[in-house]
């Protein structure tokens, strides 16, 4: 099946690629300094393998349970799996050693759900905590006062790792309209990296999508989530 490559997801992941690398360079960063993260919600899984082909290693998922059944029918022990959509408490027992990383951690309760699962299962969890820079009743996400005031207490959780901070801009027809809160998270990390929270790492931010992920890499993303730009569009959720 690995055989069948998708020439135009070879193209388009190859094109996204090469973006990332230019938008790199125009800030001044080392393009290894960013990963693309290929969101592959409701992509099958022969689509997967294509990009896999083509040199995909990161692998994004939204919901758990497509996520739990594309990792186990890929089946491919060199991919990176992350979690990018919105995790329900009672979904948490579906993550057993799953992924590399969760980017959306949104509420102090949740870390301490995740953190107790994996902690009983000798496990530890890496995540990004989701903040809401742009205030937007519909996002989730902590406000960047409730981060700043919780940040010891997500520390202090022993099984989970805090990786770094994620986002999610308002939608936008301006790439360069969402410039401002990508700007926004990396200075709230930076602020964030003066207090020395013991147990917290913040080396990521997970931030841009297919409209705006060069606009991200050029305020300093280290994990572009990009679909719709490799695998075509997609039925609204």
């Amino acid at each position: 099946m690995i055989q069948l490559v998708t020439p135009l997801i070879a193209e388009n992941f190859e094109s996204v690629e090469h973006n990332i690398s230019d938008a790199a360079k125009k800030a001044g960063r080392n393009p290894d300094s960013i990963r693309l993260i290929v969101v592959s919600k409701q992509a099958s899984s022969e689509k997967v393998l294509a990009a896999y082909q083509a040199g995909a290693r990161c692998f994004g998922e939204n919901k758990i349970q497509e996520a739990v059944s594309k990792i186990d029918e890929v089946n491919l022990l060199d991919i990176n799996w992350h979690f990018i959509g919105h995790l329900q408490k009672n979904k948490i027992k579906y993550i057993d050693s799953r992924f590399e990383l969760i980017h959306s951690v949104d509420s102090l309760s949740l870390a301490e759900k995740i953190s107790a699962h994996c902690e009983s299962h000798g496990e530890v969890q890496a995540v990004l905590l989701q903040v809401n820079i742009s205030g937007e009743d519909a996002k989730f996400g902590m406000t960047p006062t409730e981060l700043k005031n919780q940040l010891k207490d997500f520390g202090q959780l022993r099984g989970i790792r805090v990786h770094g901070l994620m986002m999610i801009p308002p939608q936008c027809d301006d790439p360069e309209d969402s410039r401002q809160f990508f700007c926004g998270l990396r200075e709230l990390r930076d602020e964030c990296l003066t207090l020395k929270v013991q147990g917290v790492q913040l080396k990521e931010l997970s931030m841009g999508m297919t409209n705006d992920y060069k606009i991200a890499v050029e305020e300093g993303a280290t994990l572009v989530r990009v679909g719709t730009a490799i695998f075509g569009e997609r039925n609204p959720d």
